[in-house]
């Protein structure tokens, strides 16, 4: 098999195609991956053809314009906001430019499947034109966005770049999506054919854990604490001074929160910071922070995760039983949260004040009933089929 590949947006989404990319490059067939600059690094020690020709979504210019005009027409909420703009972006010039790019890449690879990041409406449409099967890596796009909210607009890039139209929604997925979690603990809230597979805890061959991991006292319960890659990167792009748009939290003040939190439980905690710092607010003791970690390999050993719910975070932690404390911001993070509380995965912190946070995680970890759910959901992921099992679906798709 010739299999095309795309991953956008930040690096957990390289992270979260990465096992599908390396079981199909494993079994000897050629595997391409169209990414960006900032995500191409993830597949720097596999056997993987990298092209670094995608551009960097641009989600921050004029995202506050966008959400003034959005909330001036109805008083929709926030997140409902945010996810309305995700798709007017998704479904415009955005999918024209990454369908040329890589229409232009696919003469040279010849793809026969094409395996597409959940935000990449391009890769869908030059399935269509090719005549090939294309599927979604798990995301949380995937979950949270309405394949129907989506037809009219991708019905029209179609009419722009001369492919039939469709009437079902349907035909977004018509080969199904992939995921790592077993149906009973699905965070889609949009039937589909999925092909599921076993979670692995593997991202970064070269990468351990530092050695002073090991030194950490083991007399308290370990929490581990991170905010994920996407929000620093938006931030990332704003002009300096510029304040993130209604409805996302900074990640400075994000991580304050954690920080303070933290600081006041009788635990040994680690913070992952993404190189940004906590703002206004020194650690205490027992708080160590560091710029970033092997994070699925801690969350092995960690007794809780305090996360911004990013779909790869949660994956991981179930993956490794670890409960949850829930702090989103954006996307598909509020809806993610909500759906760790309603399977008893955890909680969703929706108090953010320091004494708040910390009452919560002390509650969780003193929760068994939590404990055995989030080990019930372990077990039911480690029951899934072996990745490598994807070699064997996609030739049977492709036949």
């Amino acid at each position: 098999m010739r299999v095309l590949c795309t991953a956008t947006g930040s690096p957990s989404h390289g992270r979260a195609l990465l096992p599908l990319a390396r079981a199909l490059a494993g079994a000897g067939h050629h595997v391409t991956v169209a990414t960006t600059s900032d995500v191409a690094p993830v597949f720097a020690a596999d056997a993987v053809q990298v092209e670094a020709c995608l551009p960097r979504i641009d989600f921050a210019s004029g995202w506050q314009q966008d959400v003034d005009e959005a909330q001036g027409a109805d008083a929709a909420s926030d997140e409902d906001v945010h996810l309305r703009i995700l798709v007017d972006r998704l479904a415009g010039d955005m999918a024209v430019q990454g369908h040329d790019i890589l229409a232009e890449l696919a003469r040279t690879v010849r793809p026969d499947v094409i395996i597409r990041d959940g935000m990449d409406f391009g890769a869908c449409l030059l399935a269509e034109r090719l005549g090939i099967p294309q599927l979604p890596i798990p995301a949380g796009t995937v979950n949270v966005l309405d394949p129907a909210v989506l037809l009219p607009g991708l019905n029209r890039l179609r009419e722009r770049l001369g492919l039939p139209v469709q009437k079902s929604p349907g035909s977004l997925y018509p080969h199904g999506r992939f995921d790592y979690l077993p149906a009973a603990y699905s965070f889609a809230q949009f039937p589909a054919t999925v092909l599921a597979y076993r979670q692995s805890t593997v991202v970064d061959r070269t990468a351990g854990l530092p050695g002073w991991v090991a030194e950490l006292p083991t007399d308290r319960p370990l929490v581990f604490a991170a905010v994920g890659t996407a929000l620093p990167m938006f931030h990332e792009v704003l002009p300096e001074g510029t304040p993130l748009p209604a409805g996302m939290t900074d990640p400075a003040e994000q991580l304050a929160t954690i920080v303070a939190g933290l600081s006041r439980l009788d635990c040994t905690a680690v913070v992952a910071t993404g190189g940004i710092e906590p703002a206004g607010v020194e650690p205490a003791a027992h708080v160590r922070l560091t710029d970033r970690l092997a994070q699925p390999l801690l969350l092995e050993c960690a007794d809780l995760f305090v996360t911004h719910g990013g779909y790869n975070s949660v994956r991981e932690a179930v993956r490794t039983g670890t409960p949850m404390a829930v702090l989103p911001n954006f996307g598909d993070q509020p809806s993610n949260a909500r759906r760790v509380q309603e399977l008893g995965l955890g909680r969703h912190l929706t108090d953010t004040a320091p004494e708040a946070v910390a009452a919560v995680c002390r509650e969780i970890l003193d929760d068994r009933g939590i404990a055995a759910r989030i080990r019930q959901a372990q077990r039911a992921s480690l029951a899934l089929p072996d990745v490598g099992q994807v070699v064997d679906d996609l030739e049977k798709i492709i036949a």
